[in-house]
């Protein structure tokens, strides 16, 4: 999301593409819920589950779906468009922007290798089709975890607690540096990663089974539904887990904050450690106005010097992208090929 913040042309534009999208993430969890409230007040008194009229969590949506409009023809058919190609869109999101990221950061970033038009655009299809590879052998783990919801919410976690993590460490730390926010990254990738498959491996292993609110079938379900009444209803039955590891009982709500946290307070320690960022001489705009007071009156000073160097470092790269082309043009000009073409042929 920040890469598409800092691709329009101003800051009004920025927190305008802020707030529409706060919006509908907001308008998009509301119906969440209303769907459902819907769900729980259809079935309240006639669990699925308990029925044996599905067999996941996943299924209970499906369900109410074919059984409320699933007599009107196209429905169907629609709901399962919506949910594919909201499937897709998202997916063809994160490839392309992990492989954008993997391409400036990493490559050109880190690495500091110069790469053409070319070489990039191969790069970054590889990428992707290394990702791609990666999510659909995902698939086959699926059926043996949890539920979609929770191993979705658990994978995507080590990244989300990751980012969120050196974002707050960078804009609320003022002292804290470069060794600090990669060690607490890394840091705070192996604690929810740990977290994270460590209780999908329990989950998938029945060592943990979440607990559930009580269900109750009612008389009126066997007729309504045409169930047998000799089904027997079994009960749910809940492992000991005093032997688990405690991280591995979390509930995947809280794999998040144990990556936040792990990433600052790593990220505090090892920039002591290595020493921290002098504050006057830090510019008071890398830093959230809610951890601004912190800054001493000195760097006042070097107010919007980051920018300034950002910017005279952009225009280092162009002149110097710029030189490279025009070296490429006259070696290219200066070939016994290019000087026998007629003046059509050559250009």
């Amino acid at each position: 999301m920040v890469q598409r913040y800092l691709s329009l042309p101003n800051e009004r534009q920025s927190k305008l593409s802020v707030l529409l999208f706060t919006i509908g993430v907001s308008f998009f969890v509301w119906v969440c819920c209303y769907a459902g409230i819907l769900v729980y007040a259809t079935y309240y008194g006639c669990d699925p589950m308990s029925l044996g009229r599905i067999k996941s969590d996943d299924q209970i949506l499906p369900l109410f779906v074919m059984e409320t409009v699933g007599h009107l023809k196209g429905i169907p058919g629609l709901f399962i468009a919506g949910v594919f190609g909201a499937a897709l869109s998202s997916l063809s999101v994160v490839l392309n922007s992990t492989a954008q990221v993997f391409l400036e950061d990493f490559v050109k970033g880190c690495m500091r290798i110069t790469l053409t038009e070319r070489t990039a655009k191969l790069v970054v299809k590889s990428v992707v089709l290394v990702l791609g590879t990666v999510a659909l052998g995902f698939l086959y783990v699926v059926e043996h975890m949890g539920g979609v919801l929770a191993m979705a919410s658990s994978l995507s976690a080590i990244a989300a607690s990751t980012t969120c993590g050196i974002f707050t460490l960078g804009m609320v730390v003022p002292w804290a540096n470069t060794y600090g926010a990669v060690a607490g990254g890394i840091a705070g990738v192996i604690a929810s990663g740990l977290v994270s498959f460590g209780s999908q491996f329990v989950s998938a292993a029945k060592l943990v089974v979440p607990r559930k609110l009580p269900v109750f079938v009612n008389d009126s379900c066997f007729d309504k539904y045409g169930i047998d009444r000799n089904v027997t209803i079994a009960e749910p039955s809940y492992p000991d887990e005093s032997s688990i590891f405690p991280l591995f009982r979390l509930s995947f709500m809280w794999i998040t904050p144990v990556g936040v946290c792990t990433v600052l307070i790593v990220g505090i320690i090892v920039s002591f450690i290595t020493g921290k960022t002098n504050l006057s001489y830090l510019d008071p705009e890398l830093i959230s106005p809610v951890a601004q007071w912190i800054l001493p009156k000195e760097a006042q000073a070097y107010a919007g010097s980051a920018v300034r160097r950002m910017r005279h470092r952009v225009l280092l790269e162009g002149e110097k992208m710029i030189g490279d082309v025009q070296i490429i043009s006259i070696s290219r000009i200066d070939t016994p090929a290019f000087r026998n073409r007629s003046p059509t042929e050559a250009f």
